[in-house]
Formats: structure tokens, sequence, C-alpha cells
């Protein structure tokens, strides 16, 4: 436990990966060195046969293929460090494959869904308009709900219309929001967010005793809206990032561009969304074509 505490230590800073990552780094190896430690092994001694073990204990508990492989790259990148203190001589892991990422199509938003949802958004209080920014950032911005509540005023060009956000691994990038969400912005710091921000923070997204908003609590924020919009959803902030990226490819942006804006490090993981837009463009053709619509 020592050794993973230390490696934990490694990735907090000096790779300066986020608290999130780093948890979900502990989990694994925890987990992994319980099981290690339930069948008599040292973790630095750790032969082929008892990989090949591992690896049936987490097909046995049927865990998803995409949680195995970063399971696997949790412990491949814990012995790589190990090896580079010179704890040990090899990675016992270094042969071993992750399994193929299962593909899962995002959900995403219909435009009439969209518009309903914007349809009961009100500006008549601080915590309405504060609401109604929330879904015009997320939508405008393609936003992760992370990035979200962790803007500060200082960050916004309101001028050029961008804001920069730290994303996941600490890296920048920065974001365009349109006209519609300039409008909101000014209108809830002009008014709503004067009242609300007691402390003088300086996050723009704060509740109501002028504190940072929790992630959690964007979420009731987004599925209250939702509820008022009379839609029988249960969507997420991730939801409005994917309908973000789906619409931008749907309405002809190129893969490269909507990468840059979502802040993936992978082209691949962009590409998902040309599965959704592929899927689209399958239901029009089947429905308008002649022949297609003739059995």
């Amino acid at each position: 436990m020592n050794q993973i505490k230390k490696y934990v230590e490694y990735l907090e800073i000096v790779k300066n990966y986020s608290d999130k990552t780093v948890r979900s780094y502990y989990d694994d190896l925890v987990e992994y060195s319980e099981f290690l430690q339930n069948n008599f092994i040292d973790i630095d001694n750790v032969s082929y046969e008892i990989v090949t073990k591992y690896l049936k204990y987490l097909y046995e508990r049927k865990i998803n293929k995409n949680s195995i492989s970063r399971k696997l790259s949790s412990i491949r990148g814990f012995y790589n460090y190990l090896l580079r203190e010179n704890i040990i001589e090899t990675n016992p892991f270094k042969e071993v494959s992750n399994p193929k990422r299962e593909l899962y199509l995002p959900k995403f938003l219909k435009n009439e869904e969209l518009d309903k949802i914007f349809s009961v958004c009100e500006e008549d209080s601080p915590i309405n308009q504060r609401d109604t920014l929330i879904i015009e950032l997320l939508y405008a911005t393609g936003l992760r709900v992370s990035e979200l509540v962790n803007i500060k005023i200082g960050d916004i060009d309101f001028a050029n219309k961008t804001i920069k956000v730290l994303g996941k691994g600490r890296k920048e990038r920065i974001v365009i929001y349109n006209n519609h969400t300039q409008e909101a912005m000014k209108k809830f710091l002009n008014s709503g967010y004067r009242i609300l921000n007691k402390k003088n923070d300086n996050y723009l997204i704060i509740n109501k005793e002028g504190s940072k908003l929790s992630e959690r609590y964007v979420r009731v924020i987004i599925n209250k809206l939702v509820t008022k919009a009379g839609l029988d959803l249960k969507i997420s902030p991730h939801t409005i990032r994917h309908t973000f990226a789906t619409d931008m490819l749907e309405n002809g942006s190129d893969l490269m561009t909507v990468k840059e804006l979502l802040g993936h490090e992978s082209l691949n993981t962009t590409s998902i969304y040309t599965h959704v837009t592929n899927e689209q463009i399958k239901k029009v053709y089947e429905n308008t074509h002649p022949r297609a619509m003739k059995k």
C-alpha cells in the first residue's frame, strides 16, 4: 500500500492529474492489491500466472470491457513507475493487451426536446437567471460539468465571447459561446449574480449562499427543467455535451474542430459522434428515399 500511495502522490504532483483521475487510479490499485493479498502475493513479485489469474477474476465478475481496460491501464502505469524507480526489473502487465473497447452511442437531445427545455427557462429571479445560463453555456460550449462549475469571471473574455477552461489532465483550452449565451450571461451578472454573490466570490456559477455550485446540483437543475418542459427523460450535463457535438457535426462542422472544442486528447474519442450522425443520415435516407420506403 505504501508503494501505491507514493505512486498516487507522483500522479498528483508530477503528472498533475485531476483529483477524479487520481481517485480512479487509486481505487483500481487498491482493488488489485487486495486481490494479491488474498492470494498471498507481494505486489512487486507478480508472475504472468498471477496476471492471468487476475484477468480471469475480472472477467468472471462480468465487469464491462471499458472498466477492465481502465483497470489494466492503471496497473500497467503503476508497474512502469516501479520499473523507473528500480523497484522491479520487469513489468508483468507489459504484454497484456487491453480488451477492445465497447462502443456506446452517446445519448443526445433532439431539436424539439432541446427547444422545449429552452422554452421553460426563465429569468425572473437570480436562481432562474443562473439556471438559464447553465443550460445556455452547456449547449453553446460542450463543456463538461466539472469545467462549468469551475469557470471564474476572470476566465471570460467578454469582447471575444470566449472562456478559458481547465479540462481533463489540467489542460487549458478556449471555448466559444454565442449571442444567446452572451445575453443570458449579461442578465445574470448585472442582476442575479450581484444578489447571490454574498461572499464576493470569483466563480461564475454560484449557489444561493454565494459559493461555487456543486456538480451534483447542476444535474438536479437540469432534470428540474426537463420535468418542467414536460419531457419524460432522464438526462445529465453530459447529454447536453453530446448534443452539442452531434449538432455541430450534423450542421457541417469538421471532426477536428469539434475535437478541439470538446477538449478530447484523441480524435478517436470524438469519432464516436460520427456513428451518431451516420445513424441519423441512415434514418433520413430510409424515411425519404422512394426505393428505400418501398418494401
